[in-house]
């Protein structure tokens, strides 16, 4: 397996490891009501979430890989959260992240979203990234639009859950446009 492992000012993005700590970590996140809310899936329960850290080491392992569920370590190395990559093809890929109620207002999103762009841009060497968001989640709406993101449009009926069906924004990056991490400097040439 590829082991990454990816480092920011203050937050670390790893591989998980499937232990009873990292589920319950995973469960802080996903087994909260106010957490998941705009995300595509209901709360998971403590068995929904083991199965899931099962799923993303077996990810890890796929040649070639394309997922990629990283844990969010705090500056303490407490893990607080998910980040997602997804390749769709050779060039371009979607990403995401989710963090524990607690840490919000941190700018721990915006950290990830950048350490994401930079697995993505610098170490996977694509073109293009995509994120969504749902149309009520005006925080990510904000993050993506700050993080240098453009608005492509509007999903309809992207999701069901909660006995509904759910749009999303959709937003993309090009390489060319992402300026690298705010904590490297200037932009680049």
């Amino acid at each position: 397996m590829e082991t990454l492992r990816l480092r920011g000012p203050r937050l670390t993005l790893r591989e998980y490891r499937h232990t009873p700590e990292e589920v319950a970590a995973l469960h802080a996140v996903h087994g909260d009501p106010e957490t998941v809310r705009h995300l595509p899936f209901g709360v998971r329960d403590f068995e929904d979430c083991a199965d899931q850290v099962e799923l993303y080491l077996e990810a890890a392992e796929e040649e070639p890989r394309t997922h990629y569920r990283l844990a969010v370590d705090d500056p303490s190395g407490e893990p607080v959260g998910q980040a997602a990559l997804t390749r769709e093809d050779g060039h371009a890929a979607q990403l995401g992240c989710v963090l524990r109620r607690d840490t919000w207002g941190r700018g721990y999103a915006t950290e990830v979203t950048a350490l994401l762009c930079a697995l993505g841009f610098e170490t996977l060497g694509l073109y293009r990234l995509a994120a969504r968001c749902d149309p009520a989640n005006t925080a990510s709406v904000r993050l993506l639009a700050r993080a240098g993101f453009r608005y492509e449009g509007r999903i309809r009926a992207e999701s069901h859950r909660d006995g509904g069906w759910h749009d999303a924004l959709q937003y993309s990056l090009l390489a060319p446009e992402w300026p690298g991490p705010p904590w490297a400097g200037p932009s680049r040439p």
